[in-house]
């Protein structure tokens, strides 16, 4: 499968997991050789996506590729992969859980496993931009703020997604369907912890031998989760 058609796999799995109502949502992913990114045009409905319509543009933002306009929160995505080589697909959605936490500019908690299996870690919140940042470069600046608070927390292996604070999640993986497993996971977490700080507000952070043991099964050196 090539770059455009694994991007328009990404953008269309968005709708079937409820993680982008309307166009709320966008899907990017790089080829490093190229130097290029395929990322969703702005504004296009996900029903009526097509190959054609895929924007692929190169790391400036200059469109080398398609006729549509590419999705406003591309300089997003340029400042993500030009931070970091090992994010090869990025996903943002408006999904309803995620997005309360960042409305609320609060990080998730790390409460259970599943959030375990997903990162070792709270879910972090950006910084507020500054007025500056917004009136200047907004998308440019939001990037940046990410970029920030990966690099706070360890790069994209340890921090797979964060949420920008007032705004919605951002997730990234070693491809643009790994991103949106990550995507999918973070929305369940989302869900989960805030019904467990409903249930029981005093709900203490999981066992750090549990959330160890659920983290490196899945993602560390001896993992053994899964096929071979």
């Amino acid at each position: 499968m090539g770059l455009i058609e694994e991007v328009l796999e990404a953008n269309c799995a968005l709708p079937k997991y409820g993680l982008a109502p309307l166009t709320w949502g966008n899907a990017s992913g790089i080829d490093r050789d190229e130097g290029v990114v395929a990322i969703k045009p702005s504004g296009v409905a996900y029903d009526e996506l097509t190959a054609e319509d895929i924007v692929v543009v190169d790391l400036d933002g200059n469109v080398v590729q398609g006729d549509r306009r590419p999705s406003t929160d591309t300089p997003t995505h340029l400042l993500l992969y030009r931070a970091f080589e090992e994010i090869g697909g990025v996903v943002h959605t408006h999904s309803t859980w995620s997005t309360a936490w960042a409305q609320a500019g609060r990080e998730i908690p790390l409460l259970g496993t599943t959030h375990a299996d997903l990162c070792a870690r709270p879910i972090p919140v950006t910084r507020a931009l500054t007025e500056e940042e917004v009136e200047s470069d907004y998308e440019g600046s939001t990037g940046t703020v990410l970029v920030e608070t990966i690099s706070e927390g360890g790069g994209p292996s340890e921090v797979p997604c964060a949420l920008a604070r007032g705004h919605a999640p951002f997730c990234w993986g070693a491809t643009a369907a790994k991103a949106i497993e990550v995507a999918i996971t973070l929305e369940e977490v989302a869900r989960m912890t805030l019904l467990t700080k409903l249930l029981e507000p005093g709900a203490q952070p999981l066992q750090a031998a549990v959330r160890d043991k659920h983290h490196e099964r899945k993602h560390g050196p001896q993992a053994y989760y899964g096929q071979a």
